[in-house]
């Protein structure tokens, strides 16, 4: 398992929509796995083959023997079993449709409205409804 430290792309970015890494170390590779794992939009990955290939990563085996990702490609129904070591670079290219929609922002919005409320302002409804994803 990758250590406790805190994951960054090439760039210096913490991973997330837009960055890239790029001929990492394994520990590098397993950190950005991680990430892309946790991301919920699409990624790019380019392989040690030069073949590259969007969509969407489901699951992923360190502990294997040869640890391993499936990943369901876009624009197709069948999943694809990758083996880390033919991962050459990872581009987070879709946008997460999740971001900014954590739990944390949802409490600052619903007590950003009841303050405006309990001024006065017209704010309409602020109910407990989750914001759409997209």
């Amino acid at each position: 398992m990758p250590p406790p430290i805190p994951p960054a792309s090439d760039d210096g970015k913490v991973y997330g929509e837009g960055c890239r890494l790029n001929s990492a170390s394994p520990e590098e590779l397993r950190w950005a796995i991680e990430a892309a794992f946790d991301y919920r939009g699409d990624v790019t990955l380019t392989l040690q083959s030069g073949e590259s290939i969007s969509g969407y990563i489901f699951n992923r085996n360190v502990k294997a023997a040869e640890p391993y990702l499936d990943f369901y490609p876009q624009n197709s129904d069948d999943k694809r079993r990758l083996l880390y070591r033919d991962i050459r670079a990872i581009d987070f290219t879709g946008r997460d449709p999740a971001s900014g929609k954590s739990w944390a922002t949802w409490v600052k919005q619903y007590q950003e409205k009841k303050a405006a409320r309990a001024r006065g302002e017209n704010i309409g409804r602020i109910g407990l409804d989750a914001e759409p994803l997209a």
